[in-house]
């Protein structure tokens, strides 16, 4: 199965620091954005720690050729790494304590896209010109959406946007969300950080979907970030299947 990725994370127009991590790694077909938080630098660490740990882990069962269920293997590599960060900030760098990320990643393995998320990071797939979101953000607004107590239109609105209810380190382990699809030909899936999607509406990712060459979707989603603010730092990855 042949894909093209493009990436770039960037640091905004209001942050003194890149805390984002973003990982392409056409050999083994793995594709991750992560959004480290914390001070001291934390968030920094923590994002570079999960990428690393997730490529180092799934690097080396490529090399010693075993064979385990990608889900089982992006479920450990969450695993590992929240591990990895938690160590860090507890028992070797105490000023670090409580960082964490949110990471969510892409693992093509016999023609099926694994997606694994924790966070709100998010991945979407654009395919006949609709763009639908496929993973579930773990954020304090969207338990308070699912629980009935605001609507989806009250966002705008709501304070503590930005509060995750699961990440990547905070704790020793995490529960990751892990989900496939086969994937077909013309089809686009778009990772990024909450810099993209907490400024930038759907709609609006849709349109530069339709309307932009896709080599050119991830620079057109960061220039549209920055003209919503650029609070953030804003991290993209752009998959596409041909």
């Amino acid at each position: 199965m042949k894909f093209d990725i493009w990436g770039q994370t960037d640091v905004g127009l209001k942050r003194e620091s890149n805390e984002d991590s973003i990982l392409i790694n056409r050999d083994l077909a793995l594709f991750i954005v992560a959004d480290g938080m914390g001070g001291h630098q934390g968030g920094e660490i923590a994002s570079d720690i999960a990428v690393h740990t997730t490529q180092e882990i799934i690097n080396s069962y490529n090399v010693i050729g075993k064979d385990i269920p990608p889900a089982d293997l992006l479920r450990k590599c969450f695993i590992e790494a929240s591990a990895r960060i938690y160590h860090k900030g507890s028992m070797e760098s105490p000023e670090l304590l409580g960082m964490g990320t949110t990471m969510v990643m892409g693992f093509i393995k016999k023609k099926q896209l694994f997606i694994g998320n924790v966070g709100d990071s998010r991945a979407y797939m654009f395919k006949s010109e609709k763009l639908w979101q496929l993973t579930e953000d773990h954020s304090l607004v969207n338990e308070q959406i699912k629980a009935g107590i605001i609507k989806e239109s009250d966002l705008p609105y709501v304070s503590g946007k930005n509060v995750i209810t699961r990440s990547v380190g905070f704790e020793r382990s995490v529960d990751p969300d892990i989900f496939s699809r086969k994937v077909e030909p013309g089809e686009i899936y778009l990772f990024c950080s909450d810099g993209l999607c907490g400024l930038v509406e759907d709609k609006k990712i849709a349109k530069i979907l339709k309307n932009t060459p896709t080599n050119r979707v991830v620079e057109k989603s960061i220039e549209a970030a920055k003209s919503g603010g650029g609070d953030d730092n804003i991290s993209v990855l752009v998959l596409e299947i041909s």
